[in-house]
C-alpha cells in the first residue's frame, strides 16, 4: 500500500469515529456545561447520557474507572476525561470549526494560564458553599480576591465582548460558570460577593456570554438547580 492509500485509509477511519461521538454528564454540572458549549460552538454532533452519580452507570466505571465523574467524551471507545481537558482534544480535533484558542503561539500561552488561574482558584466559591463559619469567611475572601484579578484581565478587553475576542474562546468557556452557578451558591448559602458595582467589567462580560445562544439554550434552569443546591447543603451541614 502506498502512503496516499495509507493516508486515506486513516481519514476514512477518523470520519467513522467521528460519528460515534458521545458525552457522558449531569444537567447541572457546570464542567459538562463546558464541554456541551464547545461542541454546539462548533456544530459537533454527538449522543448525550445523563448520570446518575448516586447510582454510577456500568458506562461511567467502564470510561473513568479512576475518577468515576463526569464529564466523560467517548471518540470512537476512547474516553477522554475533565472538562477542560476534553475541551482542548474538541479544539485539536476539529480546529477548523470554530477556534476556541488563538493561533498567535503567546495568546495560546495566555489563555492556558487564565484557564489554569481559574481551575486553581474558582475552589475557594464551592468551599464558601460547603462550610459555614470562620472557615466560610476564608474561603470567601479567597473568592472575592479571585474576582478582583478576573476583573482586572477583564478591564483590558476594550471594546470586545469575550476573553477570546470578538467570539468566545476556552477561557470564557473555563469562567463560564460564573455566569450562572454562581449566583445559585450565593443564593443558597445567603451571601452576595459577585456585585456588580464592585465588577462591572466582569459583570458586562457575563451578560454577553449568556445571551450567545448557543449558551443561553444550553444553561440550567436556575429554579431546579435552586432546590437542588439547596437540599446538597442542607445534607453537607448534616452530616
Amino acid at each position: 500500500m502506498c502512503f496516499g492509500d495509507s493516508k486515506k485509509l486513516n481519514l476514512s477511519l477518523f470520519s467513522d469515529m467521528a460519528d460515534e461521538l458521545k458525552l457522558l454528564g449531569v444537567w447541572n454540572s457546570p464542567f459538562s456545561c463546558r464541554v456541551i458549549w464547545a461542541l454546539k460552538l462548533k456544530g459537533i454532533p454527538y449522543d448525550y447520557i445523563e448520570e446518575d452519580l448516586q447510582n454510577k452507570s456500568p458506562e461511567l466505571l467502564k470510561y473513568n474507572p479512576v475518577h468515576k465523574k463526569v464529564p466523560v467524551l467517548v471518540h470512537g471507545e476512547r474516553p477522554i476525561c475533565e472538562s477542560l481537558i476534553i475541551v482542548e482534544y474538541i479544539e485539536e480535533t476539529w480546529p477548523q470549526k470554530y477556534p476556541l484558542l488563538p493561533i498567535d503561539p503567546y495568546e495560546r500561552a495566555m489563555a492556558r494560564f487564565w484557564v489554569k488561574y481559574f481551575e486553581e482558584k474558582s475552589i475557594a466559591i464551592w468551599m464558601v458553599f460547603r462550610t459555614t463559619g470562620e472557615e466560610q469567611e476564608k474561603f470567601k475572601k479567597e473568592s472575592l480576591e479571585m474576582l478582583r484579578t478576573i476583573e482586572e484581565h477583564a478591564g483590558t478587553l476594550g471594546k470586545r465582548k469575550f476573553f477570546g475576542g470578538d467570539e468566545i474562546g476556552i477561557v470564557d468557556i473555563a469562567f463560564g460558570w460564573i455566569a450562572q452557578w454562581f449566583e445559585v451558591v450565593e443564593d443558597v448559602v445567603g451571601v452576595k460577593l459577585f456585585e456588580a458595582h464592585a465588577f462591572p467589567c466582569l459583570h458586562a462580560w457575563t451578560q454577553n456570554f449568556k445571551q450567545v445562544p448557543v449558551i443561553k439554550e444550553n444553561l440550567p434552569d436556575r429554579d431546579e438547580m435552586l432546590v437542588l443546591f439547596k437540599r446538597a447543603r442542607e445534607n453537607l451541614l448534616a452530616s
